[in-house]
């Protein structure tokens, strides 16, 4: 996976907040619900280098036996970008609608000659993972992986942050993050930096803050590199995402939202 494409959905998702229990919780959970669409403009400087669009599926489906919401990430470069980078991309995740967390995840990627398709299975109950590697014209290939409590997948993660209560954070208070992707199990530590008032192509917000602590690296500038800022009402949704990378600025910007569950609470909307 190239660069670009592992910013569009770490900047989607990387506030996803995967707090790992001793068992497998219940969830209660009223922000999110079937048929949500959010739709993102990816600036990198003055240059409209992407979109993205996360949505939950209309239709409830069933993975394990158990009823699950369809979320999926989809990504594609656009303009200049796309004559040198091409880039389709997609993640999707069976969330289970009782604990919020993953059944089963795919990805496909597609960016200009390179190509990766994946299926992970979970079983929550055993503590595994099982990743099928899928590829055209060879057999395809299982491993299983050990996982922890409670762990989300990278977009399952995203609607999880989603339940969370940020009223009772105080400014400085870190979210313990555990994931699975790429076939590891990762930590991060998300601050809770308060309120914030953000502009955005949809409108004008009140939003809080979060800053993950970002490892050292060669894409990010600092461990402070990346804030991720959610309306603040009851749905919670990323209004708007910035990143100083060494290369230069990149933004996140909703620009476009149907389905919430809730009206969208603005202090200017521009819809």
């Amino acid at each position: 996976m190239n660069k670009l494409s592992l910013l569009i959905l770490v900047l989607l998702v990387v506030g996803s907040g995967f707090i790992a229990k001793e068992s497998e919780r219940t969830v209660s959970q009223n922000a999110f619900t079937r048929g949500e669409v959010l739709n993102y403009k990816v600036h990198y400087g003055v240059i409209n280098a992407a979109d993205a669009v996360i949505n939950i599926d209309e239709d409830m489906n069933w993975v394990n036996n158990r009823p699950c919401y369809k979320a999926t990430v989809f990504g594609k470069t656009t303009g200049s970008f796309d004559y040198f980078l091409r880039i389709r991309d997609t993640w999707r995740t069976y969330i289970d609608t009782a604990s919020i967390l993953p059944q089963h995840f795919y990805q496909n990627i597609e960016e200009n000659k390179y190509r990766k398709t994946e299926k992970i299975t979970f079983d929550h109950s055993k503590n595994v993972a099982v990743v099928e590697r899928i590829k055209v014209k060879e057999p395809r290939k299982a491993e299983t992986f050990k996982i922890p409590d409670n762990v989300q997948d990278i977009v399952s993660g995203f609607y999880y942050l989603r339940t969370l209560d940020f009223n009772k954070y105080r400014n400085g208070d870190v979210i313990k993050v555990k994931g699975f992707f790429d076939n590891e199990v990762f930590d991060m530590d998300v601050i809770f930096k308060g309120r914030e008032t953000v502009a955005t192509k949809a409108g004008t917000f009140q939003a809080f803050k979060l800053v993950p602590r970002m490892p050292d690296n060669k894409l990010f500038a600092g461990e402070n590199a990346i804030s991720v800022y959610l309306s603040d009402d009851k749905n919670k949704i990323p209004v708007l995402i910035k990143a100083d990378m060494f290369v230069g600025a990149v933004k996140v910007d909703l620009y476009k939202y149907s389905g919430l569950r809730y009206k969208l609470t603005s202090i200017r909307n521009h819809q």
